[in-house]
């Protein structure tokens, strides 16, 4: 037997017996909406899903990835639903407000915001593929936006706009606000900052 064939067979073994990864995943995502960051540690999401920190670090080699690797998780599914609620036959405008109420958070603490804004934050040491990572999932976002705006626009049901430079503005307006609830800075509610962005599409895109 050679040096090495017991770490290699532990190894082999925890693989076997580790839980599907979006059970552990998923895990995570509970963690952080009933606990919030603070709340998930290694140590304790490994005891949730049977598994030791080291195991856990042998698959997501660090705390880093493994936040990154639930928010694309978490992102899959929204990114489902986004799909189907924009290809209902809807008029644009009711599918426009349905993407913004989709987008904004729930409120202070939404767990899939916290988890954002802690890969923004990390995302400042972050390597050239992670944050390209991130940038694939703020890119699909923008891109069902542009094709939204570009059917709506194409359909008269819209005012005139450049798509792609509307739909920057119109997401850097609800990262602002989705910011400040996620936060929960006062006096900002879920419903005032939908009023304010209804109100603000309708004056940009109604067709005058």
């Amino acid at each position: 037997m050679t040096a090495d064939a017991g770490p290699a067979r532990a190894a082999r073994a925890a693989r076997r017996n580790a839980p599907p990864r979006e059970d552990v995943l998923a895990a995570a995502m509970a963690v952080i909406a009933e606990r919030g960051l603070d709340g998930l540690t290694m140590a304790g999401l490994g005891r949730q899903v049977g598994m030791s920190s080291g195991h856990l670090l042998y698959y997501f080699r660090s705390k880093d990835e493994l936040l990154l690797q639930t928010l694309e998780w978490s992102e899959a599914a929204l990114g489902t639903e986004r799909r189907a609620l924009l290809s209902r036959r809807d008029p644009v405008g009711a599918r426009l407000r349905a993407y913004v109420d989709l987008y904004v958070p729930e409120g202070a603490r939404d767990p899939h915001w916290t988890l954002w804004l802690e890969v923004w934050n990390r995302s400042q040491d972050a390597g050239p593929r992670e944050r390209d990572r991130q940038a694939a999932i703020e890119g699909a976002w923008h891109r069902d936006l542009v094709a939204l705006l570009a059917e709506g626009v194409s359909r008269g049901e819209l005012r005139p706009v450049d798509p792609d430079r509307f739909a920057t503005r119109l997401r850097a307006l609800l990262d602002g606000f989705s910011i400040q609830l996620a936060v929960g800075l006062p006096p900002l509610s879920r419903q005032g900052v939908l009023e304010h962005v209804h109100e603000f599409l309708d004056d940009a895109l109604t067709p005058a």
